[in-house]
């Protein structure tokens, strides 16, 4: 029986790899929240894994926002994000944990980095400001995984994932990423017949989206893939690696396609006075497609699978 510790289970990620990992009958999955263990504390994370004798770390754990949140706590996000990493990557090699994945963000890459992204552009350019210390933070796990790697034969993996939705995701109004938010302003506009719905920007730049479950079940397949085929796809000491769908659309695309899962029939328009954002950001996969995976579910489906979630959560996001 393997026991794997997954920091971060209540997060979006985390919970969707604890529930793909619970469905393995080899696996015995350790947990804790905030009140059992604080992930800023060093002597309580050496302690756990003293004590708990774990055998594989799936490191989802993360202070997370949105730009508003980046821009107004940059300390927090960059200490927090820090210690978290530091105290689990550190304590799991003291206690002889060979088996480790770091989650990381497509936000490690320059702000102006080629499209798509490669694994290669990562600390080849300035990073966007407003993400800065959290994009520092992912870069430093990223690197603590490599340095382990190349100093002691650890096998810490690092995961990027592109932008990423479905159950568990955040729908607050004001604080959500571009799914949540759409979703939740579709949805209220449809109860209350509202006739039309405005979205910030031309809706041209292009975006690359993946449903949370392809991001669980890629996660667990880069942690468990062998060396053998890990190290003939990567480069030599590489410990990240890219994870979407390689396809992007149009955020006019999405939203249309928004509205008919959700079955808002008045009208999208764009409040072009807003700004975009970066013309495109698309992830380069072709790693991930030589280890032997590439994604399962389509924005549609993913979208609709989301909104039945929703639907039946909606009563936790009121206000």
């Amino acid at each position: 029986m393997k026991r794997i510790f997954v920091a971060g289970h209540k997060g979006m990620v985390g919970s969707a790899i604890v529930r793909q990992l619970s469905e393995q009958n080899d696996v015995e999955l350790i947990v804790r929240d905030l009140t059992q263990l604080n992930l800023l504390n060093q002597a309580e994370v050496q302690a756990f894994f003293e004590n708990e004798k774990i055998d594989q770390v799936y490191l989802a754990a993360a202070k997370v926002g949105g730009i508003i949140a980046n821009n107004t706590y940059p300390a927090e996000f960059i200490y927090e994000n820090l210690m978290i990493e530091c105290n689990i990557i550190h304590s799991a090699h003291l206690a002889g944990v060979n088996d480790l994945l770091f989650l990381g963000s497509s936000c490690i890459y320059p702000k102006l980095a080629e499209q798509p992204m490669s694994e290669s552009a990562l600390l080849t350019g300035t990073l966007e400001p407003t993400n800065e210390p959290y994009a520092i933070a992912k870069i430093a796990g990223i690197k603590l995984c490599e340095s382990y790697n190349r100093q002691y034969g650890r096998n810490y993996r690092s995961v990027m994932p592109t932008n990423l939705y479905g159950e568990n995701d955040n729908f607050h109004p004001d604080n959500s990423h571009v799914i949540p938010a759409l979703m939740r302003r579709f949805h209220e506009a449809k109860l209350n017949d509202v006739p039309e719905v405005v979205v910030w920007g031309t809706g041209k730049p292009m975006r690359e989206f993946l449903h949370v479950d392809d991001m669980a079940a890629a996660s667990i397949f880069v942690a468990n893939v062998s060396d053998e085929i890990y190290q003939s796809c990567t480069e030599p000491m590489l410990s990240h690696i890219n994870v979407g769908t390689g396809v992007d659309c149009t955020i006019s695309e999405m939203a249309h396609t928004m509205a008919e899962v959700v079955g808002y029939k008045g009208k999208i328009t764009f409040d072009t006075t807003k700004p975009d954002g970066a013309p495109r950001k698309l992830m380069n996969v072709d790693t991930l497609r030589k280890l032997g995976w590439t994604y399962n579910i389509e924005l549609k489906e993913g979208l609709a699978s989301t909104y039945e979630w929703f639907l039946e959560h909606q009563d936790d996001f009121r206000g």
